[in-house]
């Protein structure tokens, strides 16, 4: 498990990669299939339209970027309700930032991309009936393509794959791969472990069905947001507890992972838009049997047991009540593999030590940076179960830096951006090569 944590990017508004704002914690059931799968800003660039917003800068999000604020001024025009305030069903016909950022680009006469990638919808059986399934499936001639099981957010009582297409198109298009995005049930009428279930079912359709798909079979990877962060960190641990084929690489988009809602970004973000404090509240009594059942390690994540997993990349955004658990979460899977995290700002990627980009450092150097950065580690739970987890799973420091220097260093992963890593992530020449 190669984990990365990446804090620092746009807010939870904006989507991740290349497929910015019309995927995002909010969504309805209502919204238009045909998204946008490209940054409101590449396209405003592209057309000399410059996206300003009309209002001061909203107290919680002192830093927000122009067009992001004015994507979030357009939703608040459109007259959408709380989430919380409202009954799941009447929640679910909410206007999206997908939406708000449909009424920008009308409003301001920017067309959208056309899409690289063609799609099919496709229902499939899963535990207790069938659910559906999008497969986008790039436009170039291939005999086969790499594979993203894609799981969207909501936590786990809004939004589907309408609501999420631009992301599953970005990805497909920018990691030139085909993209299964996954629709699963939802409470209050299908509570937890629902989706969670269906979405270990979809995973294991996609790897009996690879052939039809045109996947590689050979090369297969996760992504979820928010609520489908969640899910996707699931099915990876389920594929190991059940000793099936695991996927190569997860990328978890400000994933649910812990339970704290007194944490420092829950406090600083209380307020944030489209997901606040209360909007979170909202979900868990919705999505669970209980408030008590956010303390399941299936949610909390950093209670789970996170060895063994697939090499890992966690997004976190600047804006956003989810910040704090997603870098809790990077930093407990490191206290379970002995490894360093990489900090990516935007562009800048850089070691959180010294050393080169690519791992190729010294055994001494790697050493002291392993040993420093365990304790940190340990430090932190002091107090707490993870400290005698990390105990029991502690090697000579030799050894963890031996492991360390030995896997990273065939690593390109610290040079890539955000639209191709999956690609690279995923290539032939990153997994087989021999050290």
């Amino acid at each position: 498990m190669f984990i990365k944590f990446s804090p620092g990017l746009a807010m939870l508004g904006c989507c991740f990669l290349l497929s910015a704002t019309s995927a995002c914690n909010s969504g309805s059931t209502s919204a238009t299939s045909k998204q946008t799968s490209t940054d409101i800003s590449a396209v405003a660039d592209s057309n000399n339209i410059e996206l300003k917003p009309t209002g001061p800068v909203p107290e919680w999000a002192p830093s927000i970027k122009p067009e992001m604020q004015a994507v979030i001024e357009k939703l608040v025009a459109l007259g959408g309700k709380p989430a919380e305030t409202l009954e799941a069903k009447e929640a679910r016909m909410q206007p999206t930032p997908a939406d708000a950022v449909m009424a920008l680009m009308q409003e301001k006469n920017m067309p959208a991309p056309a899409p690289l990638c063609d799609t099919i919808g496709k229902d499939i059986p899963v535990t207790g009936g069938v659910t559906h399934v999008r497969i986008y499936t790039p436009k170039t001639a291939a005999a086969n393509y790499p594979v993203i099981v894609y799981y969207h957010g909501g936590g786990w009582v809004i939004a589907d794959i309408n609501v999420y297409n631009s992301s599953a198109q970005a990805l497909c298009e920018q990691a030139g791969a085909v993209v299964v995005s996954v629709e699963y049930p939802k409470g209050p009428e299908n509570k937890f472990p629902a989706a969670h279930m269906v979405s270990f079912d979809a995973y294991k359709w996609v790897l009996a069905n690879m052939a039809s798909i045109k996947g590689d079979s050979a090369h297969i990877a996760l992504v979820g947001e928010s609520a489908g962060g969640n899910l996707a960190a699931n099915v990876s641990m389920m594929a190991r507890d059940k000793k099936i084929k695991m996927p190569l690489y997860q990328v978890l988009v400000y994933p649910v992972a812990n339970n704290d809602m007194n944490s420092e970004s829950y406090v600083r973000y209380a307020n944030a838009k489209p997901l606040s404090k209360a909007m979170m509240g909202w979900f868990v009594k919705n999505a669970l049997q209980s408030e008590a059942t956010a303390a399941d390690p299936r949610i909390s994540l950093v209670r789970a047991n996170l060895a063994g997993l697939p090499a890992t990349l966690i997004i976190g955004a600047e804006i956003d009540p989810l910040q704090t658990e997603g870098k809790l979460l990077s930093e407990t899977g490191e206290c379970y593999q002995r490894l360093s995290i990489v900090y990516r700002r935007n562009a800048r990627i850089f070691w959180n030590g010294s050393g080169s980009a690519t791992g190729q450092r010294s055994h001494g150097t790697c050493r002291e940076q392993i040993k420093r950065r365990f304790c940190e580690v340990t430090k932190t739970y002091a107090l707490t179960k993870h400290l005698r987890k990390c105990k029991q799973i502690k090697k000579s420091w030799y050894q963890m830096c031996r492991d360390f220097w030995f896997r990273n260093r065939i690593t390109t992963l610290e040079y890539l951006l955000p639209g191709n890593f999956l690609s690279i992530a995923l290539s032939p020449r990153y997994y087989n090569a021999k050290c």
